[in-house]
């Protein structure tokens, strides 16, 4: 088992940063190095995507962390749906014990969640699609227990700014968010025939209402479906083992459009 670059990675990634986050951020790029597809020495394009990766990895569960102790204490549901979270990422061993890391550290009291939001929004070069992707995560994790308190919401506030987005945008992507999980859970149920609530759902889940026209809906959709295309977000810093995340979503897209498309003909 080759461990060396995760070794040297951890090292020098603390060494150059002093915190969990840089050394990190260095164990994950030695892992890729360990596994043969780490540093292209020919140039800085693939060590940037790697780091973004990392830096995608990381946050993610550090943020999921800072919003499960947001109201002072993490409930059994948080921590049922971080483990959940890895477990259908498929991580294991030392990935999986980065994400543990990474959430106690993000639920420790002080975390500075700007601080790091802001180097990971750095490294995103500011890429939307992917900023969105990343808030639509950490608002599931704060819902996970079925509902949203004060404290919850501010902390979503906090980490929204910091990725750029306004109070009124974040409220939007709420709505879209919660019927969008409403709108999965009840698409599962078999031979299920199309209820009022589910074709709200589906508007809501593409962001638009019910009196929207066929050109509204179908640019709502177009937009939707690229900014969770799977290869465009990995090619952007989404890591590899979060493509099913993306996947998930694009698939509720797609069928909240045709559920729609298919009440109108």
């Amino acid at each position: 088992m080759k461990i060396w670059g995760k070794v040297l990675g951890f090292l020098f990634g603390f060494m150059l940063s002093k915190n969990l986050f840089g050394a990190l951020l260095g164990l994950w790029l030695g892992h890729r190095f360990d596994k043969g597809v780490g540093f292209d020495f020919e140039g800085l394009s693939r060590q940037t995507d790697e780091s973004r990766q990392a830096a995608f990895f990381y946050s993610t569960f550090a943020t999921m962390g800072f919003i499960a102790k947001a109201n002072g204490r993490v409930t059994e549901h948080e921590i049922a749906f971080a483990s959940a979270y890895m477990d259908k990422l498929g991580l294991h061993s030392d990935m999986r014990q980065q994400a543990q890391d990474a959430f106690r550290e993000g639920k420790m009291a002080g975390f500075p969640v700007e601080e790091h939001l802001t180097k990971f929004k750095r490294l995103c070069i500011n890429r939307q699609d992917l900023l969105l992707l990343f808030l639509e995560i950490q608002i599931q994790v704060a819902f996970a227990d079925g509902s949203l308190d004060k404290e919850e919401r501010q902390a979503l506030h906090r980490v929204a700014k910091v990725l750029g987005l306004s109070s009124a945008e974040l409220d939007r992507l709420l709505e879209m968010i919660i019927a969008g999980a409403n709108f999965h859970q009840q698409s599962g149920a078999a031979h299920q025939q199309t209820s009022p609530q589910q074709l709200e759902n589906a508007y809501k889940l593409l962001g638009v209402s019910q009196n929207a026209n066929e050109k509204e809906i179908k640019k709502a959709y177009r937009k939707l479906m690229a900014q969770h295309h799977p290869d465009k977000l990995v090619a952007k810093g989404l890591p590899p083992e979060m493509m099913d995340v993306a996947k998930q979503k694009a698939q509720d897209i797609q069928a909240a459009y045709e559920m729609i498309q298919a009440q109108k003909t």
